[in-house]
C-alpha cells in the first residue's frame, strides 16, 4: 500500500475527529497478512481530556453477528447441527411458525424456520419493513428482549408470529441472532459466553472481546455518543453509556452484545481471511469459510439485501456483488458488516485485505442533523491507497 495516499486517510480521520465532529476513532489496515496502518485519532472521552489509544475498547454491536455465525457453524463442522435443520429441532415452541396479516389474522407460515433462514435474515421475523407494522407491535408486547436470559428470550420469541414466510425475503433483525446463539447453548452444552470464549476468543489470542469488561480494563472504554436536541454530542443512554464496560444486555447477545479492540476483531477478520487458520489455530475449515462468503440469497429476486442494491448477504455479512451497482470501491466477493454505534470492517480476499474503522456514536435516524457517515469515505480511501 502506498504510504503517501494513506496520508490522505490520515487527514480525512483527523479531520472527522475535529472540535466539532467525532470524539474519536480507531482505524486499522492490514495486507497479505500484516498490519500496514493501525493509528488512533481523537479522544476517549466527550470531555475531549483523554486521548484515543489504538487499544482500546469499543461497543461493536453488530459485528457480534458474524462471531455467532462462526460458533454455529463449527458446530455444524462436528456434525451436531446442518443449517438446513428446522430451529424447532433444537428450541420448544417453533414446530408450527404462523405469519401474522396486516389485518390481524394469522396463518400457517408455509415452511418451517430453519437455522439457515435465520443466519441469512430470511426468517420473516419482524424487521421494520413496510406491512411489518402488526408484527412489529406484537414483538413489541411480547418484549423478549427484556429476559434475563438466552433461554427466556428463546421462550418469549416462541410467541412472536412471523411477519413473512421464511425465505420469501431478506429483512434484517437482531432477534434471528439471538435465537441461534441460543441453540449454541442447546447443541454444546455450554453457556453462549463460555462457548465463544474458549473456542474463538482465547484460541485466536482475542484478549479483550467479552460480553462485558472488567473493573481493572474499564478505563479503555472509549465514551459512547449520540447528537443532542441543541446540536451538541451527549453522552447516549443506556447502561452501558452511564457504566463503560457493563453488559450491553441481560443477557449474552448473540446479535449484538460484544466489546473488542482494532486488534481483536482484526485477528477475527485474518482468520476469516486465512481460510479459518490464524497461527496455528484452526477455527473453521476452508471450505465452510468459502460457503460463509458467498451469497446465500439466490432463492429472492433480485438476490441483494435490502440495503444495497450491489450487495448480497452470506452466513454473517454482506457479499459484494457489484462494486460498480454498490457505488463504491472494492471487489466481487468482499464480505463484511457494521455496528450501531458506527463501528466497520471488511474483508476482501481477492486483495487479501482487511479494514476495521471504529468510532462510538449512535446516529439519529435525521442523517441532516447528525455528524456525518464516515464509512463509504474510509473505505474509498484505503482502496484508492492499493498498489499492485
Amino acid at each position: 500500500m502506498s504510504a503517501e495516499r494513506l496520508e490522505r486517510l490520515h487527514a480525512y480521520l483527523r479531520d472527522a475527529t475535529g472540535t466539532e465532529g467525532y470524539v474519536g476513532a480507531v482505524a486499522l489496515i492490514a495486507r497479505h497478512g500484516r498490519i500496514v496502518d493501525w493509528q488512533a485519532y481523537g479522544y476517549r472521552d466527550l470531555a475531549r481530556r483523554e486521548p484515543l489509544r489504538r487499544d482500546d475498547i469499543f461497543r461493536i454491536y453488530s459485528m457480534t453477528k458474524t462471531v455467532t455465525t462462526v460458533a454455529v457453524l463449527m458446530l455444524m463442522e462436528e456434525g451436531k447441527l446442518s443449517l438446513d435443520d428446522p430451529l424447532s429441532r433444537y428450541l420448544p415452541g417453533f414446530e408450527h411458525p404462523r405469519v401474522l396479516m396486516s389485518d390481524g389474522s394469522e396463518r400457517p407460515a408455509a415452511r418451517p424456520v430453519t437455522l439457515h433462514a435465520l443466519l441469512t435474515h430470511t426468517a420473516g421475523y419482524p424487521a421494520g419493513l413496510k406491512g411489518d407494522e402488526a408484527a412489529v407491535k406484537r414483538m413489541e408486547s411480547i418484549d423478549p428482549h427484556a429476559a434475563a436470559d438466552l433461554r427466556g428470550f428463546a421462550e418469549r420469541m416462541s410467541r412472536v408470529p412471523l411477519a413473512a414466510d421464511p425465505g420469501s425475503r431478506f429483512g434484517y433483525d437482531g432477534a434471528s441472532l439471538e435465537l441461534v446463539a441460543r441453540v449454541v447453548e442447546v447443541v454444546s452444552g455450554e453457556s453462549f459466553e463460555r462457548f465463544l470464549r474458549e473456542r474463538i476468543f482465547q484460541p485466536l489470542d482475542m484478549r479483550d472481546t467479552g460480553f462485558a469488561v472488567p473493573e481493572a480494563k474499564r478505563a479503555r472504554v472509549v465514551d459512547i455518543t449520540t447528537m443532542g436536541a441543541n446540536g451538541k454530542l451527549r453522552i447516549a443512554d443506556g447502561p452501558s453509556a452511564a457504566h463503560p464496560g457493563a453488559p450491553l444486555n441481560a443477557y449474552a447477545s448473540g446479535a449484538g452484545g460484544l466489546y473488542s479492540t482494532a486488534a481483536d476483531y482484526a485477528r477475527f477478520a485474518q482468520m476469516l481471511l486465512g481460510h479459518g487458520s490464524l497461527d496455528g489455530h484452526t477455527v473453521l475449515g476452508r471450505k465452510t469459510v468459502e460457503l460463509m462468503l458467498r451469497n446465500h440469497l439466490a432463492m429472492l429476486d433480485p438476490p441483494v439485501n435490502q440495503f444495497n442494491a450491489g450487495e448480497g448477504f452470506g452466513l454473517g455479512g454482506y457479499v459484494v456483488l457489484d462494486p460498480a451497482r454498490r457505488g463504491q470501491p472494492g471487489s466481487p466477493g468482499q464480505f463484511g458488516w457494521s455496528g450501531a454505534a458506527s463501528t466497520y470492517y471488511t474483508i476482501d480476499p481477492h486483495e487479501d485485505l482487511l479494514a476495521i474503522l471504529l468510532l462510538q456514536h449512535l446516529p439519529r435516524e435525521d442523517a441532516a442533523k447528525d455528524l456525518p457517515r464516515l464509512s463509504r469515505g474510509f473505505y474509498a480511501l484505503v482502496y484508492q491507497a492499493l498498489q499492485p
